[in-house]
């Protein structure tokens, strides 16, 4: 079911968004060479307790997951993209690292994905950050009020593909609220003027990922991790946002 949120209650979200977009702030600053990714989620455990906020993914369970996920944060290395189990690895030069992270503070939730380079960056992981940044500000661009779901999607498959990047639309964006993943389903390609409407007070995650070589993925071993199927690497974007009457208000803002 899709729920509008009332001007009041998209106030009342701020606060979640803000400390995901803290958390996700002091991830990126603490991955290094050196660090182990058990560290970095014991960080985030620990600024969740700090601020007396909820974890969503701790106890998650959905069908694809293998059981639940056990841990506060996804962290996806190189040819991990998406819902990277956190396990005893040591961050080396030149990995390439996605966080992703979702909490609900006062009943509400807010999710948000950014990747980083640890140490030197390889030209061409640059290139792959930039354009799923550039992807998420387009899709983040269309979302206004009287548009539709599929002017989101089709502005992020106009980035991918204009630098060369396939799509895969198995997972993508969704609905936020008090739950982590909600309808819609925003996929990260689709068709201009296709798909539900953009309404005022509907909260939705964008969330572009693209690999190097492929749009293939398997699931690792632990049952949770997404890997490339050519073993290329990956980037994953993303940002909670509420359609407002103004314009998309980006609650997960970390500027």
């Amino acid at each position: 079911m899709i729920e509008l949120r009332t001007p009041t209650e998209i106030e009342q979200m701020r606060p979640a968004g803000r400390f995901v977009a803290e958390v996700i702030t002091a991830l990126s600053q603490a991955a290094d060479v050196g660090v182990n990714l058990l560290e970095l989620d014991a960080l985030a455990h620990e600024m969740i307790r700090a601020r007396g906020a909820e974890s969503c993914y701790i106890d998650y369970h959905p069908s694809f997951g293998a059981s639940p996920f056990g841990k506060v944060l996804c962290t996806s290395v190189n040819d991990a993209v998406l819902h990277g189990l956190p396990h005893d690895y040591v961050l080396r030069d030149g990995d390439l690292l996605s966080v992703d992270f979702a909490a609900s503070v006062d009943g509400w939730v807010s999710d948000s994905a950014l990747s980083v380079v640890v140490g030197a960056p390889r030209p061409e992981d640059v290139r792959l950050i930039e354009t799923t940044t550039r992807a998420l500000e387009a899709g983040i661009a269309a979302a206004e009020a009287g548009r539709k779901i599929g002017d989101i999607s089709a502005a992020i498959a106009t980035v991918a593909r204009g630098d060369g990047y396939t799509i895969n639309t198995q997972f993508g964006g969704h609905g936020v609220g008090r739950t982590m993943h909600g309808d819609p389903h925003v996929p990260n390609d689709g068709r201009a003027g296709r798909g539900y409407p953009l309404r005022p007070g509907l909260v939705i995650a964008i969330e572009p990922w693209f690999l190097h070589g492929t749009d293939q993925i398997y699931t690792d071993r632990d049952g949770w991790t997404l890997r490339s199927a050519d073993g290329s690497r990956g980037a994953h974007m993303e940002h909670t946002i509420a359609i407002t009457e103004d314009g998309p208000l980006v609650l997960t803002s970390r500027n």
